[in-house]
């Protein structure tokens, strides 16, 4: 078979000092080669490799983590199983592995072959009653109402179910998989004296706050099983969570805070929440990202070490120092200042003394390709419309050295009229000279080193401040910048000089 439903895999409670030999008779094959997958999360991963003689192939069990693993056969088609330090030995038959699947020897892969043969047929049943249900016309509704209550029935019994294999089987992996699959089961809401529900959002508040109560959170073989990850990315989704990271740190912290640093629960549960917001595509996630990297890789645990342990320690470190200064520069953050000078070295602007409902604060350099599109638009839409709305924009250009004539011409040849600041040639030379003449009775050394203190690894880049200077959001394109400030603004309908279709990745080069 391709795959067994990952929610209903079982695992088997070793007994130290027992045989682990995996073994697995599998006939209607010829003798091959077949591997041994492991899962770390819902990913498989090669484990180990033997041969299939006289359809009869071995693994050394002993060599592997407990967890769910299964037996690649060729084709890519595998059937799964449970170890946890201990004899296994199943027979079966290709094709269809589970159809035909025999547990010999392991007390833990029998119960979770009879529970998946269970929930086969509770499926399949419940799924011809929903076709059934689909072939019923609006007028019959006697017949809807007794279909839901087969439906309904069904559920009760997997249920039921799953509630006596866990009462049964408390000292057994078995059991503790079963029950991380179950969902938490919601209680009746309180009502007042009236009946009436007291909360209406209780079921949904419940469910979420007692998302994991079903996970032992203290038993490392659970990350070896897809089940796992499965809740986790859920949990932290639309599904279950407003996308916005405050909201998602707020329901970090009582999960996370929980586990032993030292475990692979806890390293389990930071690098799969890390990456998954990481790779979000909603604005203002990166906040999520840094906040879990500084609160559980970078703060130290009671030994006083960096908790997180399995990284390289050089990289960790350099991690750690990036990411303060990324924490300085997500939503709702106000931003380091900047105060630096315009092309004549003499007139100086100061970040957050700037008076402006809205501000863009934008970095660039003259001789990067994507900022000579981008610029110009700015002026654009600075001069034809957010001007006029008490918008500024603070532009940071690249005016160092050789770059310093390049800078003062792009400006001089656009026509940029918003504040254009910069470390010009002579701010440059002088601060190399002498920093106190200049720090800080003129400037800081932040807005000197702007490119390291705003992490400007690439140009173009924007950020957009609010009155108060906080950061509402970043990496706009020129035309998501018109269409935000827009809304912001109360202009939600206004003509649009720029179209959304334009670029959205123009201010990450």
């Amino acid at each position: 078979m391709k795959l067994i439903n990952t929610l209903i895999f079982t695992a088997i409670i070793g007994i130290s000092g027992f045989a682990q030999d995996l073994t697995f008779k599998v006939t209607g094959i010829k003798d091959t080669t077949v591997h041994l997958v492991k899962y770390v999360g819902s990913k498989l991963y090669y484990a180990d490799t033997a041969q299939l003689v006289n359809s009869v192939v071995t693994f050394d069990g002993s060599k592997q983590e407990p967890g769910i693993m299964a037996v690649l056969m060729p084709g890519q088609n595998y059937f799964e199983f449970i170890h946890n330090n201990e004899k296994v030995h199943i027979e079966t038959k290709s094709p269809n592995y589970v159809k035909h699947m025999v547990v010999k020897s392991s007390d833990e892969n029998k119960i979770f072959l009879d529970y998946i043969r269970f929930m086969k047929t509770s499926r399949e049943n419940a799924n011809a009653l929903q076709q059934e249900m689909q072939g019923l016309n609006e007028s019959q509704t006697a017949e809807k109402e007794a279909i839901s209550a087969k439906i309904n029935k069904i559920g009760k019994d997997v249920l039921a179910y799953q509630n006596k294999v866990v009462k049964d089987n408390p000292k057994k992996l078995v059991a503790k998989i079963i029950k991380m699959s179950s969902d938490v089961q919601i209680p009746e809401a309180p009502k007042n004296e009236e009946g009436e529900p007291i909360n209406k959002n209780f079921a949904y508040e419940y469910f979420r706050d007692h998302f994991f109560d079903n996970i032992d959170l203290t038993d490392d073989r659970l990350v070896n099983t897809p089940v796992l990850q499965n809740k986790v990315e859920y949990f932290y989704s639309k599904n279950m969570l407003i996308q916005h990271p405050d909201s998602i740190i707020k329901y970090i912290h009582p999960v996370v805070d929980q586990l032993d640093p030292s475990s692979m629960m806890y390293r389990f549960f930071v690098t799969n929440i890390t990456s998954h917001f990481e790779r979000s595509k909603i604005m203002g996630m990166d906040k999520v990202t840094n906040y879990m990297i500084n609160r559980y890789y970078c703060a130290p645990d009671k030994n006083g070490n960096p908790k997180g342990h399995w990284m390289d320690a050089e990289k960790l470190d350099e991690l750690c120092k990036d990411t303060k200064k990324r924490l300085r520069l997500v939503q709702g953050e106000v931003p380091p200042n900047i105060i630096l000078p315009d092309t004549t070295s003499k007139k100086w602007y100061n970040l957050h003394e700037i008076e402006a409902d809205y501000i863009i604060l934008y970095f660039w350099d003259p001789g990067c390709g994507h900022c000579k599109k981008v610029t110009p638009k700015l002026e654009t839409l600075y001069s034809q419309k957010l001007k006029a709305r008490n918008v500024e924009i603070f532009s940071v250009g690249k005016a160092t050295g050789d770059d310093y004539e390049d800078w003062k011409e792009f400006i001089k040849k656009n026509k940029l009229s918003y504040i254009n600041v910069g470390v010009t040639r002579d701010i440059y030379e002088q601060a190399s000279a002498n920093p106190h003449s200049l720090i800080p009775s003129k400037t800081t050394l932040e807005s000197i080193n702007y490119q390291d203190t705003y992490d400007i690894y690439s140009t173009p880049r924007v950020w957009i401040l609010n009155k108060d200077k906080e950061i509402i959001a970043k990496s706009l394109s020129v035309a998501q910048i018109e269409t935000m400030l827009d809304e912001l603004q109360g202009f939600k309908d206004a003509e649009k000089l720029f179209e959304l279709e334009e670029n959205p990745e123009e201010m990450k080069h």
